[in-house]
């Protein structure tokens, strides 16, 4: 079979870039050429759209949206440009209390239908009843609407008892921004009330999570007043369905979940129609964060393996504008730290910026040790903030203080030897922690510069010691 002609059109005007350009980074590269492609052509298309209306002519394109982009009822793909954002997320029911899935108190109008496939592992009634947009009979039946499995009983898992495509309700179109922090700037997170018994159990929960870990204060506190808990009183509830559309990210507080994938992209009738299990999640992880982070559909089923299990749910729109903006905020401000360490100064623009993303934001108490002598090295690391020092056994006073951009750790991951001193944090620090696969990857442009640090020098003597 033959590849369209538009096709390879397109990858003879990529190899031409390529073969001009010789970029270092082929990847980001091909990624911008496609952007840039994308653009323009989208351009043209609204210039034809704009000619087509002046001239009065019937074009054919002019009154359907471009691919890949869905309008409301305007010929612009965008709507009017004077007045929307093209980046900005258009919820059209966000003040739905109804409807809005990212309301607390989310129902269906179509509450008292579900439907659920013969031979389905799944036949209890639903525990929640109509309050997430599922129901069935006494029975443990359903009436059969089409749809390929048993029902989801959470909102934003989409499956028979979504509230989207209901009978006379309208739909919402999103337009998902690359920058999480565009859009409504009158958005406020939602604050639901905790007890402190509540408080307490979800600190513990989120506590080692590593979606929470790079937040500050305020966004971390912010994070814990918008999540809801989710009580899962039964075994074999669907949390959220492979295939469906993604509104929630879920942290475990109680109980076990099960995830499982179907090598088709879906669930499948019958008994196997779940697919393969992979895995199983219990307290302290989460789940159904990628379909947020990337606007796609479910990649897994998440089914309660127990009963009395405990979730805290947070919508799509806070997930996003808390949690992917505080990422964003992290690299651009990781970016400009390591502009500032000298070590550093000789890497380009992208090399950095692939750092600032593989760094990880640990922070020392006063006192506390940051490495210790005669472990092995498993990091390389970046003070951000605070002071430390360094200590050899033997040895009474510091032999090297370090404050906001000094490293250490190096030469353990260099030599694979083990550490040659303990640091320890004089005051409180908050280190940029680079792990060992990242530093042989990312750090091999700059590892001859470390090599010719004299480290074989008495250290009491110079400022330089081997960690």
């Amino acid at each position: 079979m033959s590849l369209p002609t538009s096709y390879q059109n397109e990858l003879n005007a990529l190899n031409r870039e390529i073969a001009k350009a010789q970029p270092d980074d082929v990847l980001q590269f091909c990624a911008n050429f496609f952007l840039r492609r994308l653009e323009a052509q989208r351009q043209e298309f609204l210039l034809q759209q704009t000619t087509s209306k002046a001239g009065g002519k019937n074009n054919k394109m002019a009154g359907s949206a471009f691919p890949g982009t869905m309008s409301f009822g305007s010929n612009n793909v965008f709507g009017d440009s004077t007045k929307r954002n093209p980046h900005a997320i258009a919820e059209e029911d966000e003040n739905d209390p109804m409807g809005s899935p990212t309301n607390a108190t989310f129902t269906s109008p179509r509450s008292g239908d579900a439907a659920q496939s013969s031979g389905s592992p799944f036949t209890n009634a639903s525990p929640f009843g109509s309050a997430f947009g599922s129901a069935v009979d006494t029975n443990g039946n359903v009436p059969d609407e089409g749809a390929a499995g048993p029902p989801s009983f959470f909102p934003g898992s989409g499956g028979a008892g979504a509230a989207v495509g209901g009978a006379g309700r309208r739909t919402s179109v999103s337009a998902e921004s690359l920058q999480p922090n565009t859009g409504d700037e009158n958005w406020r997170p939602p604050n639901h009330f905790k007890t402190p018994e509540q408080l307490s159990r979800l600190q513990s929960a989120v506590a080692s999570n590593f979606l929470f870990s790079s937040l500050d204060d305020d966004s971390f506190q912010t994070v814990l007043s918008a999540l809801v808990e989710k009580p899962i009183p039964a075994a074999n509830i669907r949390v959220i369905v492979q295939g469906d559309a993604g509104d929630y990210f879920y942290v475990v507080e109680k109980g076990e979940f099960d995830i499982y994938i179907n090598p088709s992209g879906s669930v499948q009738s019958g008994a196997d129609g779940l697919g393969n299990k992979v895995a199983t999640i219990g307290p302290g992880g989460a789940f159904g964060e990628l379909a947020l982070m990337y606007n796609a559909p479910r990649a897994a089923t998440v089914v309660s393996k127990e009963g009395k299990c405990t979730l805290w749910a947070l919508d799509r729109i806070t997930f996003r504008r808390i949690l992917m903006d505080s990422a964003f905020q992290r690299r651009r401000m990781y970016e400009g730290f390591l502009e500032e360490v000298p070590l550093l100064s000789s890497l380009k623009g992208y090399e950095r910026a692939k750092i600032a993303d593989a760094l990880e934001s640990v922070k020392f108490p006063a006192g506390s040790k940051i490495i210790n002598e005669g472990d092995p090295g498993d990091a390389f690391y970046l003070l951000e903030s605070g002071e430390a020092e360094a200590f050899k056994a033997g040895v009474e006073k510091p032999v090297k203080a370090y404050s906001r951009g000094d490293y250490f750790g190096e030469l353990a991951l260099l030599d694979d030897k083990p550490r040659a001193a303990s640091v320890i944090a004089k005051t409180s620090v908050k280190v940029a922690r680079l792990d060992r696969e990242g530093f042989k990857r990312l750090l091999g442009p700059v590892e001859s510069i470390m090599r010719r640090e004299d480290y074989d020098v008495d250290p009491l003597s110079q400022s330089k010691t081997a960690t």
